[in-house]
């Protein structure tokens, strides 16, 4: 049976004073996330994976899968269902036309419903069609307890469930967003204006995200509020390199509406005073591990003649080394000045030839706090041949008849 050899490599980061943990009963959301931009990593979370609705935050995903499905010069149609939706909304009516692009800017910074519903029609077919392209993009990027029922957020509920998302979800969905320059272009866009098709009606529209001047490194943020879900945000911040992501979800009902700015601002402080990134340490060094039934090397071929023990020959060691690209060499882990990274192998105590150059032998796993950050393959050196009968003959006429 093959054993698992563990080879731990510690990167320490020296500690001079104790961190100090977030206290949830300081956070006003009911659910809070403090996310690695990077490596989509929780560093901080208050009910984090717990359900809830999130109103205009939605829009997010709303707006990337736009981008990605369809194209800013597509001409919009308004319909009856568009047009009739509840503010915050745009005012477009029946059979007007807008082009997709000034429709985005509606979208994310006044939060228009009328125009998400204009969008999601307009790519998905019905918002029923639109949603489900949202939760299939929920599941490729990871999200764990996200239904999408409308595209803006509003209170809604189908077959799948009630309409909601996760703190960690919804970071995680913001994390993949900003990795489109358009989406950051018009989520810091501070004032737009735009006609529709005709030409015959104007609108302005004014960025209601006003945390864009209240901190440093702001990359993109999303408002949100209904009734049920109560304030809603979501935001994206780079400091001193760090890329952090905040989620928030039931932050205050009317009258407190200044929370989530408060809760933001907390959380990006703990992050900042608790977490720096590092890289990855060093590879282990990996032990040679013995072949059975292997053929000796060819600077060796045999023992020597008056070795008349000599069969089988002498052990054969297989030297083995750790495939990681140079991607994930390269990256960076926001971590504690407590934390640390660790390098764990599985590899057989022993293998049995032939083994061919590059086979897959074990695999070495990098883990943090005990969890898995990324694996990769570990490989042989060389090739190693069996030993055969015909060997065996050859070794014995050399050996007797030589």
């Amino acid at each position: 049976m093959a054993a698992v050899v563990l080879v731990t490599a510690v990167l320490i980061i020296c500690q001079i004073f104790p961190v100090k943990a977030a206290d949830d009963e300081n956070l006003y959301a009911l659910s809070a996330v403090l996310m690695d931009g990077e490596t989509g990593r929780v560093l901080y979370g208050k009910e984090a994976y717990k359900g809830r609705p999130n109103a205009s935050t939605t829009k997010v995903m709303t707006c990337i899968l736009a981008l990605e499905l369809a194209k800013g010069d597509d001409y919009v149609q308004v319909s009856g269902n568009a047009a009739s939706q509840p503010q915050t909304r745009l005012g477009m009516r029946e059979g007007q036309q807008f082009y997709l692009e000034d429709l985005l800017y509606s979208l994310m910074l006044k939060s228009h419903n009328d125009s998400a519903v204009a969008i999601a029609e307009h790519i998905g077919g019905s918002v029923e069609g639109f949603a489900e392209k949202m939760n299939e993009k929920a599941k490729e990027l990871g999200c764990k307890d996200t239904h999408f029922v409308t595209p803006n957020g509003l209170d809604g509920e189908d077959e799948g469930g009630i309409h909601h998302t996760t703190a960690r979800d919804l970071a995680l969905i913001m994390a993949y967003a900003i990795k489109n320059a358009t989406f950051v272009h018009i989520t810091q866009t501070r004032d737009y204006t735009f006609t529709d098709i005709s030409g015959k009606k104007h609108y302005s529209v004014h960025n209601t995200n006003a945390f864009l001047d209240m901190e440093t490194g702001v990359i993109s943020g999303k408002t949100g509020f209904t009734g049920n879900a109560g304030y809603c945000y979501v935001c994206a911040v780079r400091q001193d390199e760090r890329l952090f992501i905040v989620a928030l979800l039931g932050c205050g009902w009317p009258g407190n509406k200044n929370y989530k700015w408060s809760d933001t601002k907390k959380l990006l402080s703990y992050g900042r005073e608790n977490y720096q990134y590092v890289m990855l340490p060093e590879l282990p060094q990996l032990p040679e591990i013995p072949v059975t039934e292997a053929a000796p090397g060819k600077e060796d071929p045999y023992p020597q003649k008056s070795d008349r023990s000599g069969y089988p020959p002498k052990q054969v060691m297989l030297k083995i080394h750790a495939v990681l690209s140079e991607k994930d060499r390269e990256k960076r882990y926001l971590l504690k000045k407590t934390e640390t990274i660790t390098w764990e192998t599985e590899l057989p105590d022993k293998l049995p030839a032939p083994i061919q150059k590059n086979q897959k032998i074990g695999t070495l796993h990098a883990k943090l706090n005990g969890k898995e950050l990324l694996s990769c393959l570990v490989t042989a050196d060389d090739k190693i041949d069996r030993i055969t009968y015909k060997w065996y003959v050859d070794k014995v006429f050399k050996d007797y008849f030589h």
